[in-house]
């Protein structure tokens, strides 16, 4: 059977996540639906992953099976007309091969967090940035960011309802910028536990206002314990950036 790989770049506000959820008001449900709505009926797609309820993508990728060969420029006119009221939008589509599999083969993603540092209230970044208005020492921040490279366990950035079968994952990179108001964290790793870059951010910014020293910061790595994490980073200043195979 003919298998499909497409990108989707959309505003997660007011979604459920990616996931479907008996609401339906989810990413994955609203495609499917508007495959349908082309006639494409009973498709079902698998993403690269699950992002949460408020989070973004830039580069979501996921596949599906269809029972015959698709002109798929014609399909993305298609399923783009019913999406585009939504805030989402699929940037392409190709044929693939019949093993791949969006989830299981990507080796590497990236995420990206919006910061934005200043007084004023964003009027047009509301809801793609986390707003916070007390000044932040983006070089302690920095300093902070860097001592995620490497492996480590993650017990203390993952959610309690995490279902990962081990915290141990391997960041290859991590990495903060700053430009005017807006500080932006980039991170990438093979795969990422629930929660746990907006529970990382968490933590950065709490070094960042002098919450944590850097001791603190290193402290609740290692202790791999939830207990131990900071508040975790709102939903609105994350990016599924990319997935690359």
């Amino acid at each position: 059977m003919p298998r499909y790989k497409a990108i989707v770049e959309y505003n997660g506000t007011g979604f459920e996540g990616w996931q479907s959820q008996s609401s339906g008001n989810t990413i994955q449900q609203l495609i499917e639906k508007s495959l349908s709505d082309i006639q494409l009926n009973k498709i079902k797609i698998f993403g690269s992953g699950r992002t949460d309820s408020g989070v973004h993508a830039l580069g979501q990728v996921f596949h599906f099976d269809y029972n015959k060969e698709l002109d798929c420029k014609r399909v993305l006119l298609g399923i783009n007309h019913y999406l585009k009221k939504k805030y989402i939008s699929i940037l392409s589509m190709v044929s693939t091969s019949d093993n791949f599999d969006s989830r299981r083969d990507a080796r590497l993603r990236t995420y990206r967090y919006k910061i934005l540092n200043r007084i004023a209230f964003p009027a047009i970044l509301e809801n793609q940035v986390w707003h916070i208005k007390k000044n932040l020492d983006f070089e302690l921040m920095k300093k902070a960011s860097a001592l995620f490279l490497g492996s480590h366990d993650f017990t203390t950035f993952r959610a309690s309802s995490c279902e990962a079968t081990s915290p141990l994952r391997e960041i290859i990179l991590s990495d903060l910028k700053k430009h005017d108001d807006e500080i932006i964290y980039t991170i990438k790793s093979r795969s990422f536990l629930q929660h746990q870059v907006r529970s990382m951010v968490g933590a950065i910014k709490a070094v960042g206002e002098n919450k944590w020293t850097l001791k603190d910061f290193d402290i609740a790595l290692k202790s791999k314990d939830r207990n131990k994490c900071a508040t975790p980073a709102p939903a609105c200043g994350l990016y599924l950036v990319s997935v690359e195979y």
